[in-house]
């Protein structure tokens, strides 16, 4: 291995993550080698304008199993992109750009915002999240160890 890889968060197939900047402490998310962009389940999109600048208000709820807490965000909008889902339907998607913490390290990742309501993880870590940083140990979950706030 060389040294950049010796740096690099191990990671299991499923992870906790915090996304600060939003108000989440703790969010399980699916490592998806197979998704090339980060994915967070939202609800109650709104698009506003402030300084000029595009802006989304939008809801959240962090835990899968359960509607609480709900969370509701505002972030600037960095791009709009049509992705394809893995059942190939495209959707078009503001994307916003916020820190995310996994075990000692933060840094920022661009997420589009779109329902997934009726899936099992509330957010995919995709592909450009994990470039340089992350080596994904695809038989192993939770590797990292999450620090909540009491």
């Amino acid at each position: 291995m060389t040294s950049d890889e010796n740096k690099r968060l191990c990671v299991g197939w499923k992870e906790w993550a915090a996304l600060p900047e939003l108000g989440v402490d703790a969010i399980e998310v699916k490592v998806d080698t197979g998704a090339r962009t980060s994915a967070i389940h939202s609800f109650d999109l709104e698009s506003f304008e402030k300084d000029g600048q595009t802006y989304v208000r939008f809801g959240l709820h962090p835990d899968r199993h359960s509607q609480d807490p709900e969370l509701y965000c505002e972030s600037l909008v960095v791009d709009q992109r049509v992705v394809s889902d893995s059942g190939g339907h495209k959707e078009l998607r503001y994307v916003i750009e916020t820190p995310i913490v996994m075990g000692d390290q933060q840094w920022p990742i661009q997420i589009t915002l779109t329902s997934r309501e009726n899936m099992a993880f509330r957010m995919l870590l995709g592909r450009q999240a994990m470039r340089q940083r992350i080596v994904v140990q695809p038989d192993a979950r939770h590797l990292l160890k999450l620090n909540k706030k009491d």
